[in-house]
């Protein structure tokens, strides 16, 4: 069942990656509901999980809260240690890495796979835990696929290598809920994995999609649509009730 769920999932991120590709000649309006899509995803859906499933205290600090902060400076350390390499090489300092887009891509791709386990996973608790996980990761896929082509191809990869990412991450719920009939991930080792994505995703949402999304059209319009792209994952958090 819970393969057959997964289907929609990766239908619904097909869809996410066909809106992104087909609205580029609103780049800035992209990005900045990418940005939104991100900082909802992270602040409202990621985060509170990552707490509960992984909230004991290291030194004072839940563990999810430092896995946050680790994958924060991840993300930095990763884009500046290529940046540094572009730059050797005699590579602007203001142009793309395309090694970060498909640095980020792969980790939404992840994602995408510990949403099918989870899924997985919640079917195998019954029936209404595994309908109501499925209505949250079918519904938030839509921002997975929108913001893996978004995140990708403003990188500067190449369009089939921006579809190539979409794909795979649309077939990741899938191999993750099916390879749930042969194992069950631990429930504060999934905690600890998305207190560390939410931090990666944070960096990438903060410090260059919504950058990049007012570098040319500071516009109203640009905010509207941040602002949209949370209010979005809010409305998905609530009506998956949590």
């Amino acid at each position: 069942m819970a393969v057959v769920v997964a289907l929609g999932a990766f239908l619904m991120t097909l869809f996410g990656g066909w809106v992104a590709q087909r609205v580029t000649d609103r780049r800035h309006l992209v990005l900045g509901l990418a940005g939104g899509l991100m900082l909802g995803v992270v602040g409202l859906d990621l985060l509170p999980e990552a707490l509960d499933a992984a909230g004991d205290q290291v030194f004072g600090v839940p563990e999810a809260l430092l896995l946050f902060v680790g994958g924060f400076l991840f993300a930095h350390v990763v884009e500046r240690l290529l940046a540094v390499r572009r730059a050797a090489h005699g590579v602007g300092a203001d142009e793309r890495v395309p090694q970060v887009g498909l640095t980020a891509a792969a980790a939404m791709v992840g994602h995408s796979l510990m949403d099918g386990i989870a899924l997985g996973a919640a079917f195998q608790v019954g029936g209404g835990m595994g309908a109501a996980v499925a209505v949250a990761v079918i519904t938030h896929d839509f921002a997975d696929g929108f913001n893996t082509y978004t995140i990708t191809s403003l990188y500067g990869n190449a369009r089939r290598k921006a579809v190539a990412m979409l794909v795979a991450d649309a077939v990741a719920p899938i191999v993750g809920a099916a390879s749930t009939l042969l194992f069950t991930l631990p429930e504060e080792l999934l905690g600890g994995y998305l207190g560390f994505f939410g931090g990666a995703l944070l960096y990438l949402a903060a410090s260059e999609i919504l950058p990049e999304a007012h570098h040319e059209h500071p516009a109203r319009s640009t905010l509207l649509c941040t602002g949209a792209g949370v209010g979005f994952i809010w409305l998905v958090v609530g009506v998956s009730g949590g």
